[in-house]
């Protein structure tokens, strides 16, 4: 009787007119405001802000001339292997001699630079144009490295000059002096192949180990100075390591890409 009583009060006023109309309780309005308040921010964001990111790609220490392979100019028998690896010659510098059928002959330097691998050993058989030895581009100990990049070439238009790279160096542990500081000095307009990276660098195994997933773009950097420390270099720690680096000293670059604006991802 009690259900049956409140039914027929409803029929009587079924519109409720005498009622006030709660359009939102106190709580749902602070609710609906937060979130506007948020996603106001979030469109804001989307249009003036900017998000960093940054492309992990291999590198080499080397000389900013890079090096070149020595090949013999005649075939024969070495006699002499008159240069040490690590040392630094001049142009037209003897580097062997091979005992042809015409007599004896020196392989020479085409420019001065740095002795970094010798193929050759006393009593081996050269053949004409046979790789001999890797010379670096060098003429004084006091030339600053500089780090060649090898970075995807979805990824090298987005590389912005000047921008901060960190060089982890194979050499260096990381975890005690920290990484190399550099900025990006040049993007090269082209991809690398791996023919043109071995002539660079002098070596045919990292032409083919940074091809391996596709043709690079070299992205040159150039160290940053620093006479605090013993390398010459800055580093993300006060002293860096306590000894000079090497040329052909490998590492792996981290390079600050250009700055995004979020709602360029939604935007075709």
């Amino acid at each position: 009787m009690q259900f049956r009583q409140q039914a027929l009060a409803k029929l009587r006023s079924p519109e409720e007119l005498d009622l006030p109309v709660r359009l939102a309780r106190p709580r749902g309005r602070l609710v609906l405001g937060v979130v506007l308040v948020v996603m106001a921010a979030a469109c804001a964001w989307a249009v003036t802000g900017s998000v960093a990111s940054t492309v992990s790609a291999p590198a080499v220490l080397t000389h900013g001339q890079g090096s070149y392979v020595l090949q013999s100019p005649v075939a024969g028998q070495v006699t002499g292997v008159l240069v040490k690896e690590g040392e630094r010659v001049p142009a037209n510098s003897p580097v062997l001699k091979v005992r042809t059928d015409r007599g004896e002959s020196a392989v020479r330097t085409v420019a001065a630079g740095r002795i970094t691998a010798l193929a050759a050993t006393i009593g081996r058989i050269v053949r004409t144009g046979a790789d001999v030895a890797v010379v670096e581009q060098v003429a004084r100990a006091a030339d600053p490295l500089v780090a060649t990049v090898y970075v995807p070439a979805q990824n090298a238009a987005a590389v912005p000059a000047g921008a901060a790279v960190d060089l982890t160096v194979s050499t260096v542990p990381a975890e005690r002096y920290g990484v190399l500081r550099g900025r990006v000095a040049s993007v090269d307009r082209s991809a690398q192949s791996a023919q043109q990276i071995a002539a660079y660098l002098g070596d045919s195994r990292l032409g083919e180990e940074f091809t391996r997933r596709g043709r690079p773009v070299a992205v040159l950097v150039r160290l940053l100075d620093s006479p605090a420390t013993k390398s010459g270099y800055r580093w993300s720690s006060a002293g860096g390591p306590p000894f000079r680096l090497d040329s052909m000293t490998s590492a792996t670059a981290s390079i600050r890409l250009a700055d995004q604006r979020p709602v360029d991802w939604l935007l075709p």
